[in-house]
């Protein structure tokens, strides 16, 4: 317990300079989230290299539900990430013990919130699909699967909490814990029953959906016992079941409920993304189900990247440390510039290998080049501009950033039906929408943080 709490307070005392954050403790926060969301997509990962050998329809339905679920979940994301930037705030302001009446307060909300997502799903997952989804065989794998994942969002969400509150303190290890356990339980699980092997009965889809459900469950628990075992409960005067602060309540889903709703459009214009590509044909959705396998892994540095910029941005402005706010997150980008530079090399020169570990079908494995490439392209613009828009969050303007993520969709959604509806023929012209959401968020998220007045946002 000593050891944490004295990083806590290392971390309060670091010199001003003009970013007084080194690249050692950029990459000390980032590194850890990299690796727990590698295990994370090592997951998705492991279902599309497992269901892309069981038919290319059951790799479709498999992606098209999981983004769909996952629209869900945003809500918990969002909510999260405002647990996040506060728990952040209060480290920099070293009032520790208020960091457990936040997150109790989280725990109330996102009882809540789960316990609603839970039911929609239980009662409208059939209808709402069947309105999105034109293929009838896509259509009934990925009901099949919806079936046994809509029981894991209620894990989902309290996962997402403790997440922001291990990314709020710094402490980014334990989430690399989390997702390690949760990788092996689901790879495990994904071959056992997808095939039936183990003595398991062979449930396809949706042994798939079951898997990633225990793992869901296996993190949840881990949390729980890391938490009372390790972090300083008294110092953060955590799990004190303090009395419900109405005006806290209210300052969290004010800073909370735009981010909330920004994640809901972001993911919700995603699933949009792959509806348009699925009425395309079931060829080009199978080829986005690999490329969107490969653009995720791609991705994990800068999202790592982002998670840190919002986290960093929160505490130097806490520490009353405005100015270094801009030269930190460049730092931040161009550390994460470094680090997905080694998966993307291996994409550019050895694109064929890469493919061929999601499918064996050679085939389909060619028609995903043109669309590897281009995400390659589109993931530099996502490294420039992800944490620049995590910046924006990270200071408080939820709202802001909302409207700033808002307009930028307008144009990104505009992109995707321009391409696939209005040309629809070739996938990887779609695929160019992210180069666009990039550059676009980027460079609307550097113009708030050089013009607006948001360093004296409190929160």
């Amino acid at each position: 317990m000593g050891n944490i709490y004295e990083h806590d307070r290392s971390l309060l005392n670091m010199k001003v300079g003009k970013s007084s954050i080194s690249k050692k403790t950029i990459w000390l926060i980032a590194y850890p989230i990299i690796f727990g969301n590698l295990a994370q997509t090592l997951i998705t990962l492991t279902d599309t290299a497992f269901l892309g050998r069981v038919s290319g329809i059951a790799l479709a339905a498999s992606m098209m539900a999981g983004i769909y679920y996952y629209v869900y979940s945003t809500l918990a994301w969002g909510f999260s990430m405002g647990i996040q930037i506060i728990v952040a705030r209060r480290l920099g302001e070293n009032r520790l013990e208020r960091i457990g009446v936040i997150f109790e307060h989280g725990l109330v909300f996102v009882t809540i919130l789960s316990s609603a997502l839970f039911l929609i799903q239980h009662f409208f997952n059939q209808q709402i699909l069947a309105n999105v989804i034109r293929s009838g065989n896509i259509y009934r794998s990925a009901l099949e699967y919806m079936d046994y994942r809509h029981y894991g969002i209620i894990f989902v969400c309290f996962n997402f909490l403790f997440r922001a509150l291990y990314i709020g303190l710094g402490h980014t290890k334990v989430i690399s814990y989390s997702t390690l356990i949760m990788a092996v339980v689901n790879i495990f699980l994904d071959y056992a029953l997808i095939f039936g092997h183990f003595g398991f009965p062979q449930m396809g889809v949706g042994g798939a959906a079951f898997a990633s459900v225990c793992a869901e469950v296996s993190a949840f628990l881990f949390f729980i016992i890391y938490t009372l075992c390790v972090l300083p409960l008294k110092s953060y005067t955590l799990f004190y079941f303090h009395k419900l602060e109405g005006w806290l309540m209210k300052s969290l889903l004010r800073l909370a409920l735009p981010t909330m709703f920004q994640k809901l459009l972001s993911f919700g214009t995603w699933f949009i993304f792959f509806a348009l590509v699925e009425h395309m044909g079931e060829t080009p959705i199978a080829v986005s189900g690999i490329i969107r396998s490969v653009y995720m892994l791609v991705m994990i540095p800068v999202f790592a990247f982002g998670a840190t910029a919002n986290t960093l941005t929160s505490r130097l402005i806490g520490e009353g440390k405005q100015k270094e706010v801009l030269p930190t997150v460049f730092k931040t980008i161009r550390q994460g510039l470094i680090a997905i530079l080694p998966v993307l090399l291996c994409c550019l020169l050895m694109p064929h290998t890469v493919l061929s570990i999601y499918t064996p079908d050679l085939p389909l494995a060619t028609a995903s080049i043109p669309s590897l490439l281009v995400i390659c392209c589109a993931s530099l613009a996502m490294s420039f501009g992800i944490p620049l828009f995590e910046a924006v969050s990270g200071t408080g303007n939820t709202s802001y950033a909302l409207i700033l993520e808002s307009i930028v969709l307008v144009a990104y959604t505009f992109s995707v039906w321009f391409f696939a509806s209005f040309l629809g023929s070739q996938v990887e012209w779609v695929w160019t929408s992210e180069f666009t959401y990039g550059a676009l968020i980027g460079l609307i998220s550097l113009a708030y943080l050089k013009i607006a007045n948001w360093q004296k946002k409190r929160i």
